[in-house]
């Protein structure tokens, strides 16, 4: 049987492959809930809205949670990490944009 470990063995630099797509997938599959529970908001977003406010978003539980995951440190890493802050910052704008 294929493990949890096996699966996130699999790594682009120091990032899960399996993570990211597991995140990916889940949030695809709930946009219509997801929709829902901001529609006091009056929005709704579109499934691209929502695919580039998963990094973001996940960022944000993590330090929520204080789960400090790869790419959770990277992102608070003060004196580093600027590509992914900028990505980051830029998903977060496309993401919310009307």
């Amino acid at each position: 049987m294929i493990t949890l470990e096996y699966l996130r063995s699999f790594r682009i630099y120091n990032f899960s492959v399996f993570d990211f797509t597991l995140a990916y997938l889940g949030i695809y599959l709930l946009v219509p809930l997801l929709n829902k529970l901001i529609s006091f908001t009056h929005r709704e977003l579109s499934h691209w809205q929502w695919m580039l406010l998963v990094l973001p978003i996940s960022v944000i539980f993590h330090l929520a949670t204080a789960n400090m995951t790869p790419l959770t440190k990277l992102a608070i890493d003060p004196h580093g990490g600027y590509l992914l802050k900028a990505m980051l910052l830029a998903m977060l704008y496309f993401g919310l944009r009307r």
